[in-house]
């Protein structure tokens, strides 16, 4: 159909004449409704938007002689978090003659490292910076 032709009778029926796809021999046209059209697509684009997730860093604090039940709540966190898709921070903070012992903070990290081998991989193993040591795991 000529594009003269086509515009006439878009027109008529009270609707735009929009090229959908240029790129195509002979190219495509349809009769659209602009504005409606302009409107579906920032839809559907807010749409898209709003279903991408993004990956959260969230921080779990520690000290090196935890107990066991407090361990346990901690890792529960952890696990949580991880299964959510959200990145975590482990936290070993020392205080005053802890900073001696540095070998029982890590020897913590190390053992949460073990309990989520299965769900998560270590993004960063243990380093100290100041009087904390940090670790971030990641999920799989």
């Amino acid at each position: 159909m000529l594009t003269a032709e086509a515009i006439e009778a878009a027109a008529d029926v009270g609707l735009d004449l929009v090229e959908v796809s240029p790129n195509a021999d002979p190219p495509v046209c349809k009769f659209l409704d602009v504005g409606k059209f302009k409107y579906e697509a920032q839809k559907k684009a807010n749409q898209a938007r709003k279903s991408q997730r993004t990956q959260e860093i969230k921080e779990i604090k520690m000290r090196p002689n935890i107990d066991d039940h407090d361990f346990d709540t901690k890792m529960k966190k952890v696990v949580d978090f991880l299964g959510e898709g959200d990145k975590v921070k482990l936290t070993m903070r020392f205080r005053g003659r802890e900073m001696a012992h540095l070998e029982l903070g890590l020897a913590v990290l190390q053992r949460v490292a073990e309990q989520t081998a299965e769900i998560a991989k270590v993004e960063a193993h243990p380093r100290t910076e100041g009087r904390q040591m940090l670790m971030v795991l990641a999920p799989k």
